[in-house]
C-alpha cells in the first residue's frame, strides 16, 4: 500500500485523487493532507479518510477547522511552514503537487529535500525554478513524475525510447473557450464567459490560463525542466477536441501520441501507480463517434502569452519566475473585474521589461524573484484600473 500527501486536496486535483484513493483502498492510503483556506472541505476530507496531519495555509481556517475537529485523532498546522511540515512527513511516499500557483514551490521542494517523489500537477513549481527543482531531485534520488495531461502524455510517450532520438516535443492545446474571437471581441469578455472551458473542468485560475493559453506558455517552460528539452525542440499544437494530450516526433519521424478522454484521474493515477496502471471506470474513448480530430497553428497575434512564455524561457534565469508571478496577479485581477482581459498580457508584458535579470541558485532567488514581480504587477494593476 502506498501513502500519499496531496498539497492541495480541496481543489479539483486533490478531489481526484482522492476519488482514486477512495476506489482503491488497497492499493493508496492518505497520510496528510493541505489546503488554502476551504476548512469545511478539509474537515469532511479528514473524517472521510483519517489523515495523521494536515495543515491549512490560512491560520484563521486552520483555527476554525481545530475548533471542529476536537476528538478526532489528527494534527492540524497552519500556515506555509505548516504546509511544508506536511510535505516532510516521513510516513509519506508519494506527494502530489497540487497547490494552486507560486505556493506550491516550497512544500514541494520540501517534499523532494526528505527524499519523496513528487507526483507534480501545478505548472509553477518547475516554471519557478525548474532547474533547482531537477537538480535537488538528482541529489535525493527521487523522481518527478509529471500529471499535467499534457506533460504526462510526453512522459508515456517517452517510455521505451531514446531521449537523444527526440526531435521535438508537441504540446497540444485545446485553444480555450475563446479560440475563435477577435482581439477585438476579446477586450470585453467578462471572466464568466472566460471561465466557460469546453472540454475540461479545472479550478478558476487554470481556466483564465487557458483562455489566453498562458497555461501553453507556462508549460512549455515546464516541458524544458521535465524532460531536459530546449525551446527550440518544444511546439504547441491546438487541437480543439483535446483528445490528444500531447506528442513526441523522432528523428525517423516517427510521431508517438497518447490519446485520451479529457479526465485528470488518467494521468494523476498514472503517477501513482506507475509505472503500472490501475482500472479505472471511464468509458472508452470511442473515436468513431468523435469523428475527426483538428489541428491549428497557435495565434501569437491574438494569444501573446504563449510567446511570452516562450520570451522567459530564452532568456532564463529569474524571468521565468517573474513572468508566473505577474499573470498570477494580472488574473487574479481579471477575475475580480479589476482590469480586462487584454490587460492580462500587458501586465505580464510590462513586469517583465521592467525586470533586471539574476540567476536562480536557491530557493530564496525565486522567492525573492516572484515577490518582487508580485509587487510590481500589482503597481501595474492599480494603474490599469485607476484609468478604467
Amino acid at each position: 500500500m502506498k501513502r500519499i500527501i496531496i498539497l492541495g486536496s480541496t481543489g479539483s486535483i486533490g478531489t481526484s485523487t482522492l476519488d482514486i484513493v477512495s476506489k482503491f483502498p488497497n492499493e493508496f492510503r492518505v497520510a496528510g493532507l493541505t489546503a488554502a483556506t476551504k476548512d469545511v472541505q478539509l474537515e469532511e476530507q479528514i473524517r472521510r479518510f483519517k489523515p495523521a496531519k494536515v495543515a491549512l495555509a490560512d491560520p484563521a481556517a486552520a483555527a476554525r477547522l481545530k475548533s471542529r475537529c476536537k476528538g478526532i485523532s489528527v494534527e492540524i498546522l497552519s500556515g506555509p511552514e505548516g504546509v511544508a511540515e506536511v510535505a516532510r512527513m516521513p510516513e509519506g511516499e508519494l506527494v502530489i503537487s497540487a497547490i494552486v500557483g507560486g505556493a506550491g514551490l516550497m512544500p514541494t521542494l520540501a517534499a523532494i529535500r526528505t527524499n519523496k517523489h513528487v507526483a507534480l500537477a501545478n505548472k509553477e513549481p518547475m516554471v519557478m525554478a525548474g532547474q533547482l527543482m531537477q537538480e535537488e531531485a538528482h541529489k535525493h534520488g527521487v523522481k518527478i513524475f509529471p500529471v499535467d495531461s499534457e506533460h504526462s502524455a510526453i512522459f508515456q510517450s517517452m517510455e521505451g525510447h531514446r531521449q537523444e532520438d527526440i526531435r521535438r516535443l508537441i504540446l497540444t492545446a485545446s485553444g480555450g473557450p475563446l479560440w475563435n474571437m477577435s482581439r477585438g471581441q476579446m477586450k470585453d469578455v467578462k471572466p464568466e464567459q472566460a471561465l466557460q472551458h469546453p472540454n475540461w473542468k479545472m479550478g478558476a485560475k487554470i481556466t483564465i490560463d487557458s483562455a489566453t493559453m498562458m497555461n501553453k506558455g507556462l508549460e512549455v517552460v515546464e516541458a524544458r525542466w521535465l524532460f531536459d528539452m530546449p525551446a527550440a525542440q518544444i511546439e504547441v499544437l491546438v487541437h480543439r477536441e483535446s483528445v490528444i494530450h500531447s506528442m513526441v516526433e523522432y528523428r525517423d519521424g516517427s510521431v508517438i501520441a497518447q490519446l485520451g478522454l479529457p479526465d485528470m484521474r488518467t494521468p494523476i493515477s498514472y503517477a501513482m501507480k506507475y509505472p503500472a496502471r490501475v482500472p479505472l471506470e471511464l468509458p472508452p474513448l470511442d473515436l468513431a463517434s468523435i469523428g475527426k480530430l483538428t489541428f491549428f497553428a497557435p495565434d501569437h497575434d491574438r494569444f501573446p502569452c504563449l510567446q511570452l512564455g516562450y520570451d522567459a524561457l530564452k532568456i532564463g534565469g529569474t524571468m521565468p519566475a517573474v513572468l508566473n508571478a505577474a499573470n498570477e496577479i494580472a488574473v487574479a485581477a481579471y477575475l475580480q473585474e479589476g482590469i480586462g482581459f487584454l490587460d492580462i498580457a500587458d501586465v505580464i508584458r510590462s513586469t517583465m521589461d521592467a525586470h533586471t535579470l539574476r540567476q536562480i541558485r536557491t530557493l530564496d532567488d525565486a522567492l525573492e524573484a516572484d515577490r518582487w514581480a508580485r509587487e510590481k504587477a500589482g503597481a501595474r494593476v492599480h494603474a490599469l484600473a485607476g484609468n478604467g
